[in-house]
């Protein structure tokens, strides 16, 4: 792939080891969190959840990544990284670094409540026919991507030699760290344990719903199920076995009530999680191949669940009715494949991360490009979030770079519109008097004593 055309942006940084996982931290952790032990608080300052944080607090993103098992000498670990609006740039250095040992933190999921967030380790991979332990890698389209010491992919085929991934999942609490200078957030393994989901298959896809009062994971080859418990008890609310052949993606309605699943095969699914039972099937094309899913809300405060698709000519969004389930329309957004996806708070845009690196964001009313980011990573688009005021754009990618992207929305020329109305407006005033029987020199006569009279000489 080409260079990045702006490497040396500060919003553009390199961590050291390819990440497939960001997020925001929230904002309860942002308003509680950092701030000089000799500093006093403003009076018009404002902290707590759901407040705006103050100028003086940092923005934590936090990052996941690593080289795997092998002796690449790349760690696994979990990372935080600070944002800063003002400057637009991005903590030249992790501010914190938690190391995960021999096992790479694949997947991740952040309570939005603050409470912390939860990872998805792969372990092994075993051969079913030979029952040979294969190493460790990650499944991705039906091929185990297994990772060497050498720092390069090696693909064995789950079709002709089937086989079984062995992982766990952890929980990780943020940790406030005190020094003599400065208070800073970090994270901690924490001692619950995630007894419902221990010696599961790899997960690849898990999300909170709004609230955090839920939590869904689903599987991936030869598991396939998918689970949906009450946060933070884990009491069952959903278990479907064999949902899919794979679940690549979760998302959670705006109000909790749905949840929808895309496989690897066959449509996706809408699940009433009242009932949790199938509230509908999602048809595909033909041609289609489904790839991301996540709802919003329109103008109107009415839900809409947008999902990406992959079709022979390029990559597409379709829209979806959340009521009929029906399709409203669709539209091709770029050639490449995509390989991230999101959708801000406020439902104003989507955001597509592609395998060349680049980054789109399109704006959700007309659906139209409204900024392209050409080859803002070197590598895959590994993971893209808005952050919750939806201000700005976090991406990364293998290559071991962050971005984010802050949003600019294009404002309407008012200066050519007023002018456009004032020439229409003289135009009609021109033709009514043309059409009363005056003509324009008289016209521009009659003006001379209404100025005359505004000067005050009659």
């Amino acid at each position: 792939m080409g260079k990045a055309k702006n490497p040396d942006t500060p919003n553009y940084k390199k961590y050291g080891v390819p990440l497939y996982g960001s997020a925001w931290a929230p904002s309860v952790i942002i308003n509680d969190s950092p701030q000089p032990l000799d500093r006093k608080p403003e009076a018009d300052e404002v902290s707590g959840e759901g407040s705006t944080p103050s100028p003086t607090s940092p923005t934590y993103l936090v990052f996941s990544g690593g080289g795997g098992e092998g002796r690449s000498g790349i760690p696994n670990s979990l990372l935080l990284a600070e944002f800063d609006f003002a400057s637009n740039s991005l903590s030249d250095m992790p501010v914190f670094k938690l190391g995960t040992g021999a096992d790479l933190p694949y997947r991740m999921a952040v309570h939005p409540g603050g409470e912390g967030l939860i990872c998805s380790l792969p372990k092994s991979c075993n051969d079913l026919l030979t029952k040979r332990i294969i190493g460790r890698g990650c499944e991705s389209g039906g091929l185990y991507i297994l990772e060497t010491e050498v720092s390069k992919f090696v693909v064995c085929s789950g079709v002709v030699t089937p086989f079984e991934l062995h992982c766990r999942l952890e929980w990780f609490q943020w940790d406030e760290i005190k020094t003599e200078e400065v208070h800073k957030q970090g994270l901690k393994l924490s001692e619950k344990v995630l007894t419902h989901l221990e010696d599961a298959g790899q997960q690849l896809a898990l999300t909170f719903n709004n609230d955090g009062s839920m939590l869904a994971v689903g599987g991936e080859v030869q598991d396939g199920n998918l689970r949906v418990f009450k946060w933070p008890s884990m009491e069952n609310v959903l278990s479907e076995a064999q949902a899919h052949s794979t679940v690549k993606d979760l998302d959670f309605s705006p109000d909790g009530k749905f949840l929808v699943s895309l496989g690897s095969g066959g449509p996706g699914r809408v699940w009433d999680l009242t009932s949790s039972t199938v509230a509908a099937s999602l048809l595909k094309e033909n041609d289609e191949a489904f790839g991301f899913c996540r709802f919003s809300q329109t103008n109107d405060k009415n839900q809409v669940l947008y999902i990406t698709a992959a079709r022979d000519r390029g990559a597409c969004i379709v829209t979806w009715n959340t009521t009929t389930w029906k399709k409203l329309g669709s539209r091709k957004i770029v050639r490449d494949s995509i390989s991230a996806f999101s959708v801000s708070a406020d439902g104003k845009f989507l955001a597509v991360g592609t395998i060349q690196g680049d980054i789109v964001i399109v704006n959700s009313a007309s659906m139209q490009v409204q900024a392209v980011v050409r080859q803002a990573h070197l590598g895959i688009v590994t993971t893209m979030r808005f952050s919750q005021d939806s201000r700005a754009l976090v991406s990364a990618s293998m290559d071991s770079s962050a971005r984010v992207t802050v949003i600019k929305e294009k404002k309407k020329n008012g200066f050519s519109l007023r002018i456009i109305i004032f020439i229409v407006i003289v135009g009609i005033g021109v033709y009514l008097m043309v059409a009363m029987g005056g003509i324009i020199p008289q016209v521009q006569f009659r003006f001379l004593p209404m100025v005359k009279v505004d000067d005050g000489a009659r």
